[in-house]
């Protein structure tokens, strides 16, 4: 009996030891925040420094709902896990922001924690943002309490059990989850600093382009290197086959954060919004900048397709897929697939169309897309879909014959692989 009571006392000393390392994990690098907070005034350069900045974090793109007020959230950001929603960061008094000090905002940046405690889901992109300098998170919540306030209530979040919990996060957040801060790089130039700053900080690119793991922390160590986002995949940042830019001309990678146009590629999808609502509205400095380290990337081929490369394609399929080809996208495309010059992308030597990731491809002749709309392509022209005339066995074959036609030596586009959008 006494053996079971001392085992009994040893397993609760240990999940005591355990609870106090997980607290412990959770506060490290946290301050104490001031019991009664400084008075905060803002002023106009603040103000307009803080507007900018909210803009090259597109912190527009989740906290503000189609057809809702600006920044009064609701928008809902699904996960493995469930959906997260985006909170009202308004200064509305009961909804919003409205009672927070800058140092309750900058402990949310910095340390992902709100201003009742409670720790916060990293859907809002805090492992990025803690390299987000105070000076500049308190520009952002300078303009934020100028936003007119809005009274919309935050949707809770509809996680599935036990990622619900504060507990699950904490673990997830003891493993995965240490502040930091952005620390120059002495031996690269200022541009270069500026850059990694905007891409790896404010720009959170890793959210989108990052690798994740099972319990969706972005894997650092493999960078940009290409995930899953919003049906659409983010291709790799860090290779030359998918969206690598390492031998780009630097003003053709500005022109596509600018334009989402270049010489040498453009945008669509999820990326679409993001240079609609974010980079077309930074300055020119900011974006050579950005373009500067994307360019110096290290480069990271990502893994051989588990697929080789065929060398005898299903002639009925490359029949059916060229005849779809034929009626549907020569006329914008070209006969051989050589596009149009400002208008329409070229298909032939494609690194788009010959991506392992066949994805993207499958979403655009679905549902179709445009470029967005910028100062420097004010009308793009756009993809219509064809999700209502092509069935699956239809995509799949006019995608296998453009990834099999005008030197394009792609993998087919499998049936398996158009049903799962």
């Amino acid at each position: 009996m006494r053996r079971v009571l001392y085992a009994l006392l040893l397993l609760l000393l240990l999940l005591a030891l355990a609870a106090l390392a997980l607290a412990a994990l959770n506060l490290r690098g946290e301050d104490k925040l001031p019991d009664a907070p400084a008075v905060f005034s803002a002023t106009p350069a603040q103000v307009e420094r803080g507007r900018y900045l909210a803009l090259a974090g597109n912190c527009a793109g989740c906290h503000t709902a189609r057809g809702g007020a600006p920044y009064a959230g609701g928008v809902g950001i699904d996960t493995p896990f469930g959906t997260v929603y985006a909170s009202n960061l308004t200064p509305d008094q009961g909804a919003g922001i409205g009672r927070w000090s800058a140092a309750h905002f900058w402990r949310a940046m910095h340390n992902g924690r709100s201003k009742d405690g409670r720790l916060l889901y990293p859907a809002f992109p805090y492992p990025s943002f803690t390299r987000v300098t105070r000076e500049d998170s308190d520009a952002i919540y300078a303009y934020l309490q100028t936003v007119p306030p809005a009274p919309a209530p935050n949707t809770p979040h509809k996680l599935r059990f036990p990622y619900d919990t504060q507990a699950a996060l904490a673990v997830w957040r003891a493993l995965f989850f240490s502040p930091g801060s952005f620390v120059p790089d002495p031996a690269k130039p200022a541009e270069w600093n500026r850059g990694a700053y905007l891409v790896d900080g404010l720009g959170h690119c890793i959210a989108c382009h990052g690798t994740r793991n099972v319990l969706g922390a972005t894997e650092e160590k493999l960078g940009l290197s290409g995930g899953p986002v919003e049906n659409w995949y983010a291709p790799s940042l860090t290779s030359r086959r998918e969206a690598g830019v390492a031998d780009w001309d630097t003003r053709h990678v500005a022109g596509l954060l600018k334009n989402g146009t270049s010489p040498r590629g453009s945008v669509m999808g999820p990326m679409a919004d993001v240079v609609y609502r974010s980079t077309q509205h930074l300055s020119d400095a900011d974006l050579h900048a950005m373009a500067v380290f994307l360019k110096q990337l290290p480069e990271r081929e990502p893994a051989a397709a588990a697929t080789a490369v065929p060398t005898h394609r299903d002639d009925r399929v490359m029949a059916r897929g060229a005849q779809i080809y034929d009626q549907r996208c020569a006329y914008c495309h070209g006969d051989a697939g050589q596009g149009a010059e400002g208008a329409y992308p070229p298909l032939a030597g494609s690194r788009a169309v010959r991506m392992d990731s066949t994805t993207n491809l499958v979403q655009m002749v679905r549902h179709g897309g445009f470029l967005p709309s910028t100062a420097g392509n004010p009308r793009p022209y756009g993809m219509p879909p064809f999700g209502h005339v092509l069935d699956d066995d239809g995509i799949a074959a006019v995608l296998t014959y453009i990834r099999g036609s005008w030197g394009n030596h792609a993998p087919p586009v499998t049936r398996r692989e158009t049903a799962r959008r």
